[in-house]
């Protein structure tokens, strides 16, 4: 029951986003929709657990917390700028024919269903009724800080650096001396947190698809790939690169 009430808001919020995109000509705004998707699901699901157990409330508190800054930072970012060039660049490829139909799908319900994969944890964790909070949730709960901090902090020392850095310039200093992006780090090292967090029983363990699926998504599909495409033409960013890890601070691949 209580999954399917919130797959069900999950359909509902996503193509609400739909039609508004389309009145917005920008379905760029799915972007920021992400972050509160996730606190939908971790809301409702805590709701209506019968039972609120600890490792929900840390689930719920750490999941709304995160997205609403997600939220809220690529509201500040994007609100009244036009739509994001990888969605311009997907109309162009889409034409004219069934555009909408194929945004819908390739666009926001896809979103739906990778969001509900991400959010297994979060699943797991409010439809479950054990009460123990284990050694390992609160290695989770460490995680998650730590991954929450490289997020953040990345993510504000990148809008500061953009305020006053020319045009092809390099962020090479903090967070972004230790990895190529430490906000990307520290968003799936996050989810790692929250699966721990969840593991309070061994079905929930099944809830590692869903760390595993972001960590892929943003090594290999809709993160590092797009900027590293982007940025590797700038002047320094070879060298920059031989020198700097890709993902994971210290330990992580360096070089494109």
């Amino acid at each position: 029951m209580i999954v399917w009430t919130i797959l069900l808001l999950l359909f509902v919020y996503f193509t609400a986003l739909f039609f508004l995109a389309q009145k917005l000509h920008n379905n760029s705004i799915v972007d920021m929709a992400w972050g509160l998707g996730f606190v939908i699901v971790a809301v409702t699901g805590y709701l209506l657990m019968p039972e609120k157990t600890m490792a929900a409330t840390f689930v719920l508190l750490l999941v709304t917390i995160w997205g609403l800054r997600l939220f809220f930072h690529l509201a500040k970012r994007n609100i009244g700028k036009p739509e994001d060039y990888r969605y311009v660049n997907m109309r162009k490829r889409w034409g004219n024919h069934f555009a909408k139909l194929k945004a819908y799908l390739n666009v926001f319900v896809l979103q739906g269903v990778l969001l509900s994969i991400v959010a297994l944890p979060i699943f797991f964790v409010t439809t479950g009724s054990e009460k123990a909070f284990h050694w390992w949730n609160w290695l989770g709960v460490i995680v998650w800080l730590v991954g929450f901090g490289f997020e953040t902090i990345g993510d504000y020392q990148l809008t500061v650096f953009k305020r006053q850095a020319e045009k092809g310039e390099l962020l090479t200093t903090g967070l972004w001396s230790l990895t190529r992006h430490p906000n990307y780090f520290g968003e799936a090292l996050s989810w790692w947190g929250i699966f721990l967090i969840s593991l309070n029983e061994m079905r929930n363990f099944w809830g590692i698809i869903g760390p595993i699926v972001i960590t892929l998504l943003l090594l290999f599909v809709s993160g590092v790939p797009l900027l590293e495409k982007k940025n590797k033409e700038k002047p320094g960013y070879r060298s920059y690169a031989k020198q700097t890890p890709k993902f994971v601070p210290f330990i992580g691949k360096k070089g494109l």
